[in-house]
């Protein structure tokens, strides 16, 4: 049996993770998936003040709170990219394995916000100021990001209900780490491209953190959004990256 804490990307809550929580868990896991604040079921906790060290907060928390060990943690998107690595830098001694679903960590000192080319920084941006009331980021037009698909209908209605206003500043803040999370194995959970195209990313300062003995890559061709799209998948893959 393994401890998972799943952790969404932009706009999602733990809502998100529904159909792979129950597969993990009908395999005996345990599995927490967290819905950082002002997001999902706490939206109402949403505030300029919600930043990247509130998120991060938000899953020290919960290692403590429940007294967890031995934990896998898992990030998509945003979450990989700083959320799960600041976390574990901080507890490194409660985890025993990174996982990155269609990201990966970005290095000390890096926003998420950093991962954009400067012309779609400052659109975004623009997002924010307009239609954000300047500390928000909107939810996608899901219905146009899943058009050609392979999706229920009824997921992308859940998308279009469910998701909620990102916190803008959990973008904007630099990711603070020491490196203590370095020594932790990682497993990749790569969509949009393959273990040779993400080892050579590695080249690139942004991404150094791809490169090291610490990897191992599963590839899973899809959507970002892995867990709508192929859950009982990326369950597998969660579940092999407990028991190896």
């Amino acid at each position: 049996m393994t401890t998972y804490v799943l952790i969404p990307g932009f706009w999602l809550g733990g809502w998100a993770w529904r159909p792979v929580t129950d597969a993990l868990r009908a395999q005996g896991h345990d599995v927490y998936p967290l819905s950082l604040t002002g997001m999902g079921e706490r939206a109402h906790l949403a505030g300029p003040e919600v930043d990247l060290e509130v998120h991060v907060t938000d899953v020290l928390n919960l290692l403590r709170y429940e007294d967890m060990t031995d934990v896998v943690l898992v990030g998509h998107s945003y979450a990989g990219a700083v959320v799960i690595t600041a976390a574990a830098d901080r507890m490194p001694e409660r985890v025993a394995k990174l996982v990155f679903v269609d990201t990966g960590p970005l290095p000390d000192g890096v926003s998420q916000s950093e991962f954009d080319e400067p012309d779609e920084q400052a659109a975004t941006a623009e997002l924010v100021k307009e239609h954000g009331d300047g500390w928000r980021l909107p939810p996608p037009p899901w219905e146009q990001l899943a058009a050609g698909v392979d999706l229920d209908g009824d997921v992308v209605k859940t998308l279009v209900e469910l998701s909620t206003p990102q916190p803008w500043a959990t973008a904007t803040t630099p990711v603070s780490l020491t490196g203590a999370w370095e020594k932790l194995p990682r497993v990749g959970v790569l969509c949009g491209f393959t273990e040779e195209q993400a080892r050579g990313m590695a080249a690139a300062p942004m991404f150094r953190h791809m490169a090291g003995d610490q990897w191992r890559f599963e590839e899973l061709p899809t959507w970002h959004w892995p867990m709508f799209t192929r859950p009982a998948e990326l369950a597998e893959i969660l579940d092999r990256a407990g028991t190896r």
